[in-house]
């Protein structure tokens, strides 16, 4: 079974199987492990039972994601088992493959990708020409962490495990401040 961990927002997701469960919190670094632990109980799973994880290495939360991806390789590591990065973009366009995907960064402009557009920052102003590229445009609403389970299998069939790394497309706040 793979495990699906999404932190890079500002809850906690999972994916098991069939199995969603979203849960809000205050601190993500306390409650990611006691709540990791809580669904895999309710999916009358253990930990033995996993074959792989899935970790959503961004765009989002700068935090949320170093923790999800330090959380994901530990638990990898302890369990012997891969862990595999997975993008938002991807989980987007797993439903949409010809879709435009534009994410609001909440600091004025959107992470973006399309088939035809590698992953960057644009503007409004740039994204009300460049979408036009694709036949839709998503990302407004959340992406379905499902299609998480199907992404992490074909690159582990492929062999696509390359080393877990976040994915910024900018520099953190504080970085952005000091200049």
């Amino acid at each position: 079974m793979i495990l699906i961990i999404n932190t890079s927002g500002a809850g906690l997701e999972f994916v098991l199987g069939d199995h969603y469960k979203s849960v809000a919190v205050e601190k993500q670094s306390v409650a990611l492990p006691i709540e990791c632990e809580k669904f895999l109980t309710e999916c009358d799973a253990t930990w033995r039972d996993l074959s792989a994880i899935g970790v959503v290495v961004g765009p989002g939360s700068f935090t949320g994601i170093r923790l999800g991806i330090a959380y994901a390789k530990g638990l990898g590591m302890g369990l012997n088992i891969p862990v595999v990065g997975i993008n938002a973009f991807e989980l987007y366009m797993a439903e949409t493959p010809d879709a435009f995907v534009a994410i609001d960064s909440g600091r004025g402009d959107f992470f973006v990708a399309s088939p035809k557009t590698a992953p960057c920052t644009m503007t409004i102003d740039e994204i009300e020409t460049r979408q036009m590229e694709c036949p839709r445009t998503v990302g407004h609403k959340p992406f379905n962490l499902m299609h998480g389970t199907k992404i992490v299998g074909d690159k582990l069939a492929l062999g696509d495990i390359s080393p877990v790394v976040p994915m910024y497309l900018r520099p953190s706040y504080a970085e952005d401040k000091k200049k």
